[in-house]
């Protein structure tokens, strides 16, 4: 007697464990062993307003460049006759030029540059020449480098947030992994990226099933984006609860027949 009970109750949990979802996450479903599928590697990000940019100038010469490297203008002179940054604007170069509301920054000697909608490279590259062609320094080196960037990640994830990154380059795939991955009720062909373009915001739909997500715009992540993972809506259609009860009523009665079976 003790093995039918035994018996009847570990098919319980086998039946009511059919019943239940046991959702799995295939991830690039359609991508094949060795096919070689090409990406954008000269991604660059977009300067936005409220980006805050560390801008360096260096040359052969690095004296020329100091006025290029400070924020308030002053230097100081060491005994041996050089001179250099003085050490208070060490502060000031990590808070970097922010880019205010109307997509401007106001550079050193330079004065007010608009950089709103630029990459990284195209910024370099305007500094560089408005600084040959002041005749201040012959062949200088520019470099940008985000100070800000980040991004937020809402809905069905472990992890909600707003999340910063080293650098300016980081993929839709790590910005889930990083929020901890889906969550069980996520919806994995509703994957949106919420980003602002010419001072409007714009919604991509992405269905992570499908390799189709590496020749998105937004595979590679911009300053400010906002992941949004939709999750599985708890209401459900009539059909829905049709199906689930006719479900539920072939496991209860699969579970009697059982029942009357061993008991006979």
């Amino acid at each position: 007697m003790k093995k039918h009970v035994a018996f009847i109750g570990l098919l319980v949990v086998v039946l009511l464990s059919s019943c239940s979802s046991n959702k799995k996450f295939v991830y690039l479903a359609d991508m094949e062993m060795g096919e070689k599928y090409p990406f954008d590697t000269k991604h660059e990000a977009i300067v936005h307003r409220d980006d805050r940019l560390s801008i360096t100038v260096n040359c052969k010469n690095p004296e020329l460049a100091i006025p290029f490297n400070i924020q308030n203008g002053t230097v100081s002179v060491a005994a041996d006759g050089s001179v250099k940054a003085a050490s208070a604007n060490t502060a000031l170069r990590e808070k970097g030029y922010r880019v205010d509301s109307d997509g401007n920054i106001n550079f050193p000697i330079l004065g007010t540059l608009h950089v709103e909608g630029m990459t990284v490279s195209s910024l370099c590259e305007m500094i560089r020449k408005k600084i040959i062609d002041g005749n201040y320094i012959k062949d200088p080196l520019v470099s940008v480098e985000f100070l800000n960037f980040h991004y937020t990640v809402l809905g069905a994830v472990s992890g909600n947030g707003t999340y910063s990154v080293d650098g300016d380059r980081v993929t839709l795939l790590e910005a889930i992994a990083k929020a901890g991955d889906l969550s069980l009720n996520a919806r994995v062909d509703r994957v949106m990226v919420i980003r602002e373009i010419g001072g409007e915001r714009q919604m991509f739909v992405h269905d992570l099933h499908s390799k189709d997500i590496f020749d998105s715009p937004c595979f590679y992540l911009q300053q400010n984006d906002i992941v949004y993972v939709e999750p599985e809506y708890r209401k459900s259609s009539k059909t829905d609860n049709g199906w689930r009860a006719a479900s539920i009523l072939v496991s209860v009665g699969s579970l009697i027949t059982s029942i009357v079976w061993i008991l006979k």
